[in-house]
């Protein structure tokens, strides 16, 4: 038994479950191991990685294993993602960020089920911008983490509410491209760009001059 390639197995399978992670059950099931060599597995993966000071760890949340950022390096995470150069939507998180503006709470296999495409990148994005947030977890088998949008979403948009939205029952449930456009024409040049947004912790900057470049761009995932 290869245990170097298993490990290596179990962390390309937690990156690509994301913040839905995998249960020890779940991650045997797939290897066909063992529950408990599977477990040891996962234990000399989260060693290895700690070890080597790597820029992922293992950890174990809500009853599933995830790959997670290392700690020490939260400061260049930040700088990352509220970088101008990174202030604006991507196509794929506008239509990401419609989805859960009109349909919240809703897991992220639900967006991908509307939008047809995975949509890791853009909810990671989203999550990084603050303009949405886990808000809990679906009734359903392996408690699927629930999306909803923050108040800086409001703050972003210049929202009262989310009452103030574009009525959705103007908006066929199937027409996401009809839906996002609405979304994007419906506040144009109201809202802040993401540069403007107060930090955690940092103190507001001066009045900004840029103009908004919140504007669709064809980046869709693959």
């Amino acid at each position: 038994m290869d245990f170097s390639k298993l490990r290596s197995i179990i962390e390309g399978l937690l990156f690509m479950a994301g913040d839905e992670g995998l249960t020890t059950k779940q991650l045997a099931e797939i290897l066909q191991l063992d529950a408990v060599i599977t477990g040891s597995l996962v234990g000399d993966l989260t060693k290895e990685l700690k070890s080597k000071k790597r820029g992922v760890q293992v950890s174990f949340v809500a009853g599933a294993y995830r790959l997670t950022t290392n700690p020490a390096h939260a400061a260049y995470f930040e700088r990352m993602a509220y970088s101008p150069s990174r202030s604006s939507l991507s196509q794929a998180a506008l239509e990401t960020l419609s989805i859960v503006a009109y349909r919240q709470p809703i897991t992220r296999v639900e967006i991908e089920e509307i939008r047809g495409v995975k949509s890791d990148r853009a909810l990671q994005s989203l999550v990084n911008k603050d303009l949405i947030e886990e808000v809990g977890r679906a009734e359903q088998i392996g408690r699927p983490i629930l999306y909803g949008t923050t108040k800086s979403f409001l703050d972003y948009f210049g929202l009262a509410g989310l009452d103030a939205l574009p009525e959705p029952s103007s908006i066929p449930d199937d027409s996401l491209d009809e839906q996002t456009q609405l979304l994007f024409e419906r506040f144009e040049g109201r809202q802040m760009t993401i540069e403007e947004m107060p930090l955690p912790g940092l103190e507001p900057e001066s009045e900004s001059e840029s103009e908004s470049d919140f504007a669709p761009h064809n980046e869709h995932e693959d």
